[in-house]
């Protein structure tokens, strides 16, 4: 195979609301950590371990304006996007960097009533915002749809 592939798919829940930044030519950029948990049991002591992964999300202009309106501390969100490091220096002069998630599409899994967040919706980072309705129990059965997907009556 010849070619690469930059994909993050994850599922958590946020560390924090999201953080806005506005630029001069209309552009905005939006920020907030994700967390993910590893649970497994330790087999010497039977003891239940959990690990919690942070991942920086950056999302841009539209999709980072829903973001802020909708996504709280708390929410749990399907965040799909590549992984991009960033370098920079510090006032002391030392190389910083860090790891960011560029999110392209993501979909709000946090029940409507259970916090301020639209219903499970799934949008375009590219800024296509309009999400495709969705049945009450979609984020219990663990389905994705796509906004490309045509409605039709086949069984396949």
């Amino acid at each position: 195979m010849t070619g690469t592939l930059n994909k993050v798919m994850l599922i958590g829940h946020t560390g924090d609301d999201v953080k806005m930044h506005y630029f001069e030519g209309g552009g905005s950029i939006g920020r907030f950590p994700l967390a993910t948990n590893e649970s497994y049991t330790n087999r010497t002591t039977g003891e239940r371990v959990t690990n919690t992964e942070w991942h920086n999300v950056v999302v841009r202009n539209k999709a980072a304006e829903v973001c802020e309106k909708y996504l709280k501390k708390g929410d749990k969100v399907y965040i799909e996007g590549r992984i991009k490091t960033r370098k920079w220096q510090d006032d002391a002069g030392n190389e910083k960097y860090s790891t960011e998630v560029h999110c392209t599409e993501f979909t709000f899994l946090t029940p409507k009533n259970e916090s301020n967040a639209e219903p499970s919706g799934k949008s375009q980072a590219s800024g296509n915002t309009s999400a495709k309705p969705k049945s009450d129990n979609f984020a219990n059965k663990n389905e994705f749809y796509s906004q490309d997907e045509e409605e039709d009556d086949l069984p396949f």
